[in-house]
């Protein structure tokens, strides 16, 4: 099981040093990934949550892919409705050109609609059009020239390269829990990328409606690769006030355990605990992902101890 990290590309605290602090320290543990977050118009909503500044991701991983040689570098995730997907598709490819093949492309529909009427973009259609731009990006990556005829995009005889490196297309990760997003993740994913899961809901209802959506459609169950919270406490945290990866070392290893059986390639840790302050000062979270490098995950083996 594949282990990687969440960089805060958001707050008071973001800046270049902090990002490339974040991943050469992921890198250096032997994490497997790092991935950043996606928003394009700062309105109320999104500030609320992740206030400014806030670095692009495609920009920043482009730059972080030089500061790099071995670790991958993903989105968690780009809100599909807000670019052109023929936008999407060729930052994307070109990111995973430029790092060598180690690009992820997580993406969900978004949920800020002060952010969606900022960009003229309708809410209310927000998943269809995720579908639609969704398909319109593997064509994209896969033809050259590229043709698409959908309810929210056409284009024809489109030159798209230079391709990705990875074949066929980089991997896609598909974020969101409900049925619409289940289905979008079996049609368009390599992956499902729930985040902040109880690993109980995961196993009872989580994974076997997955099964039944992917079993309708006739289609492979695609990877689980969860986000979860990462947060270590001395003492241990009731279970049924906690998610995936909050508690002890004890309780957070038992989680990774679980999730491993349950057949995650990968899962990535969030140690954002939606204080906007808690940016200025990385070094917490470092100190949490070093212990976990150190005493919970052997990553070099990408095995559990």
């Amino acid at each position: 099981m594949r282990i990687g990290v969440n960089l805060l590309n958001f707050g008071p605290g973001a800046s270049p040093d902090s990002l490339a602090g974040w991943t050469q320290l992921a890198e250096t543990l032997g994490y497997h990934f790092v991935m950043i977050s996606d928003h394009v118009a700062m309105t109320p909503d999104v500030v609320a949550r992740y206030p400014a500044p806030f670095y692009d991701p495609f920009v920043t991983l482009a730059w972080l892919a030089r500061l790099t040689r071995r670790v991958e570098l993903g989105t968690t995730v780009v809100i599909l409705p807000y670019r052109h997907p023929l936008l999407t598709a060729r930052l994307a490819a070109n990111v995973d050109q430029l790092s060598g093949g180690r690009f992820i492309l997580g993406v969900g529909v978004g949920w800020a609609r002060q952010e969606f009427a900022a960009l003229g973009l309708p809410f209310e259609r927000r998943g269809a059009m995720s579908d639609d731009y969704l398909a319109a990006i593997k064509t994209a990556w896969t033809s050259d020239p590229a043709s698409h005829a959908g309810p929210f995009v056409t284009f024809r005889d489109v030159r798209t390269g230079p391709p990705p490196v990875r074949a066929p297309h980089p991997p896609i990760w598909v974020g969101g829990a409900s049925d619409a997003a289940l289905r979008r993740a079996v049609r368009f994913g390599d992956a499902w990328h729930p985040i902040r899961i109880r690993v109980p809901w995961l196993r009872d209802t989580g994974l076997p409606r997955l099964r039944q959506i992917a079993d309708k459609e006739s289609r492979p169950l695609p990877a689980l690769c969860p986000r979860i919270r990462l947060r270590l406490t001395e003492a241990p945290l009731p279970d049924d006030a906690r998610v995936a990866g909050e508690g002890t070392l004890d309780q957070v290893r038992a989680d990774l355990a679980a999730l491993a059986a349950l057949g995650a390639a990968s899962v990535l840790l969030d140690t954002y605990t939606d204080d906007p302050e808690t940016t200025r000062h990385h070094e917490t979270a470092w100190r949490m992902l070093t212990t976990l490098a150190e005493q919970v995950v052997d990553l070099p083996r990408e095995t559990l101890r």
